[in-house]
């Protein structure tokens, strides 16, 4: 007997044979029904995910939608509460995320290939790869993230890739809506719409963002709006496409950096009231998967990322005060900076499944071009106002740069299944690119300023995966990695600075070996790394034999991280009705320079065996979830040790506060969700419970050198409707 479905997907009938002619049916695709009160908030990915490969590579997806924490603010410590290892850096409010993890640097995400909906966001991945898009946290469903050994398969960066997986809409409507309303401490007022649904053969999803907040600090304030709609059509049964835009903006009133003594005294005091920060960033693309027969899948996409990164600011340390003039009677004229980013990526990507004598096999092969253009124009002589203005009052820029990449990548990784419970995986990846910047400095001879980098070598990685029982993986791998030059610091900063034009990309790898797995009532994932970054970048202070002193930009020295990353979860009940979980997420690293110079004033200090900055020996979050019916409460304790700011691990800060130890810090956040039924769901949050005066980093260059505080004790309440 066979058994049809009816058009509609809530009558299931059994129809027998004799039956089928007398009666028009519709088969349908399978649906799957599932608990979401009980969905884990933390997961894994599958093997074999479409065409990328991830056994035995160490990944952690986050599903947000089960997820206890402040995502309207993007809380970061919240939203990676399970994911060992995450090092939080506070830059700018609720607007970005800012995290490394092994000891890399957290700026903008800049250590990540980062993605959305498998698409590169990062603003020029051979220029300036910090990722200055920021969809809203209210528009993912879940964030992907994969570690390093991976590189192969998606390019440049040591730390791994994000991605960002977008919401679909309900595809059994015509029409569904999602609104999140958040209010909240700081004058917090954000507003999140989203619609999506199905039509005959196109699926849709379209969002809009809208967040308002004053800030801890004085002077501080955010104006943030985003924007998205994908369209997915299935031109037929075995060929999707999809187009997707995406956009986000803000302007970021800058409260300025502050030193120890002015923290100590008042950590949510200002020391500027006319600077600004505003990114703008576009994000189109275009993608299509097809699964040319059950065994092959391929994937084309497209995209670019276009927009700019605005700035005009009192540009100096704390202690010099931002005040009107005598000579003239105004403020001093501030100073603009705007970069144009012009990126622009092609990838095809296939995947075959194949059996040879017995063994079966998936055979990834895949192609990259990217083309990026980034203009740089720095120092320009903006107006002596407090609003939000670009203007120029003398036409000429300071630095008038350009920095253009041409760049291919060959790539191909093999995974054998050489027993029911085991798989082995080799791959490579070939780079083939250079980058050229040139254009003009005011204070810098011209024909001095050119410098070529190029990206030829290749990468080789392998990795496997076992399982001696069900549910019980022990996994491990090694893949070297790169991370390209960046423009910032390539670009002399006065007369007296000089570029090696023979500059070397950095180059690395990481190795891990770790085990994963669940047993009844325990849930692991413990595993040991090693990440080694050689041809860091840096300066020296050379001496010239005629006694000439001048500062030289290069690769200076190589740093290795090692560590061990721990999660554990366990859960219970505490009555037929009521569970509770209890979780760690804890790293402990010793990240340090194996070799290398670093400039120190005049002359040149050793740095091997020095901390790397910014690498805390423990980060550690603790957490316990208590579930009752519909009702979900957590308590989240998270702990950073402290870290030196510095390579030359300098103890004592500096009179501007850019130098110095960051002090370790304790902090404690609950939030509490409520599904009152299923269209209204009720979410609020009491962050840094203790409101503990903390600042996670001392930042040398943007938004100024100096302590930037992280906000203290805080609260908000969302409320979510669904229809």
């Amino acid at each position: 007997m066979v058994f049809k479905a009816y058009k509609n997907p809530l009558l299931l009938a059994q129809i027998p044979d004799s039956a089928e002619k007398a009666t028009k049916v519709t088969e349908l695709a399978p649906i799957s029904i599932e608990d979401n009160n009980n969905k884990p908030s933390i997961t894994r990915l599958k093997p074999i995910v479409g065409t990328y490969i991830y056994a035995g590579k160490k990944n952690e997806v986050i599903e947000l939608t089960q997820l206890d924490a402040n995502i309207t603010e993007k809380i970061a410590r919240q939203i990676f509460s399970k994911v060992p290892g995450v090092f939080v850096y506070d830059l700018e409010g609720s607007n970005q995320l800012n995290i490394s993890t092994r000891g890399l640097d957290p700026h903008r995400g800049w250590e990540y290939n980062v993605r959305k909906d498998g698409i590169i966001t990062n603003s020029d991945m051979y220029a300036y790869p910090a990722s200055h898009f920021s969809p809203p946290m209210e528009s993912i469903e879940r964030l992907e993230l994969i570690r390093g050994t991976a590189a192969l398969q998606y390019g440049a960066q040591f730390g791994g890739m994000l991605n960002y997986i977008t919401k679909q809409g309900d595809t059994t409507k015509l029409i569904s809506f999602e609104n999140f309303s958040t209010v909240g401490s700081f004058n917090l007022l954000s507003t999140y719409n989203a619609i999506g649904g199905k039509i005959g053969k196109i699926k849709y999803y379209s969002y809009y963002a809208k967040r308002y907040r004053k800030g801890y600090r004085k002077n501080e304030q955010t104006d943030y709006e985003a924007q998205g709609i994908i369209l997915t059509y299935q031109l037929l049964p075995n060929l999707s496409l999809r187009a997707e835009w995406s956009h986000s903006v803000y302007i970021y009133r800058i409260p300025g950096p502050l030193n120890d003594a002015m923290f100590q005294r008042d950590p949510t005091q200002a020391t500027r009231l006319r600077n600004y920060y505003s990114p703008d960033i576009h994000v189109p693309s275009f993608m299509a998967y097809w699964s040319l027969t059950p065994k092959i899948n391929l994937q084309y996409q497209a995209s670019a990322v276009i927009g700019q990164r605005r700035s005009v600011i009192f540009d100096r340390p704390a202690t010099i005060r931002d005040t009107i003039q005598a000579s003239t009677l105004q403020y001093t004229p501030r100073q603009v900076d705007i970069d144009d980013y012009n990126s622009f990526t092609q990838e095809l990507r296939g995947i075959g499944h194949y059996s040879i004598l017995g063994i079966n096999g998936s055979l990834l092969l895949g192609l990259q071009w990217m083309h990026n253009h980034m203009l740089r124009r720095q120092l320009g002589k903006g107006t002596p106002g407090f609003d939000f203005d670009l203007t120029l009052i003398d036409p000429a820029w300071g630095r008038d740069m350009r920095f253009k990449t041409h760049n291919i990548a060959f790539f191909a990784e093999n995974s054998w299944q050489l027993h029911k419970n085991f798989r082995i995986n080799l791959g490579i990846r070939l780079e083939n690119g250079e980058s050229r910047m040139g254009g003009k400095i005011i204070y810098y001879p011209e024909n001095q300023i050119p410098v070529t980098m190029p990206h030829k070598f290749p990468l080789l990685g392998a990795s496997f995966s076992y399982m001696p029982f069900n549910d019980v993986e022990l996994y491990g791998g090694i893949a070297q990695n790169y991370r390209p030059t960046l423009f910032k610091d390539i670009v002399p900063a006065s007369i007296y600075e000089k570029v090696n034009p023979e500059l070397k990309d950095g180059r690395g790898f990481n190795a891990e070996i770790g085990c994963r797995g669940r047993l009844e009532f325990l849930e692991w994932d413990i595993t040991l790394f090693w990440l080694q970054y050689n041809n860091r970048f840096g300066t020296l202070a050379i001496t010239e034999p005629n006694g000439n002193f001048y500062i030289y930009r290069t690769n200076v020295g190589n740093s290795a991280t090692k560590g061990i990353e721990i999660f554990l979860q366990t859960q219970g009940q505490l009555t037929t009705k009521t569970l509770f979980f209890l979780f760690t997420a804890t790293s402990i690293m010793d990240g340090r320079y194996t070799e290398g110079q670093l400039r120190s004033g005049n002359v040149n200090v050793d740095l091997k065996g020095k901390k790397i900055e910014s690498v805390p020996e423990i980060i550690t979050r603790n957490g316990l979830t208590v579930q009752h019916k519909k009702l979900r409460f957590t308590l989240l304790q998270s702990y950073t040790a402290a870290s030196f700011a510095d390579p030359l691990n300098t103890p004592e800060p500096n009179p501007t506060g850019s130098i110095g130890l960051v002090p370790a810090y304790l902090l404690w956040d609950c939030n509490v969700s409520w599904q009152v039924s299923k269209n209204f769901e009720f979410r609020a949050g009491l962050h840094n419970i203790t409101n503990k005066q903390y600042f996670t980093k001392r930042p040398t260059f943007y938004p100024g050198p100096g302590i930037w505080p992280s906000d203290g004790r805080n609260w908000n309440m969302s409320l979510i409707i669904r229809l």
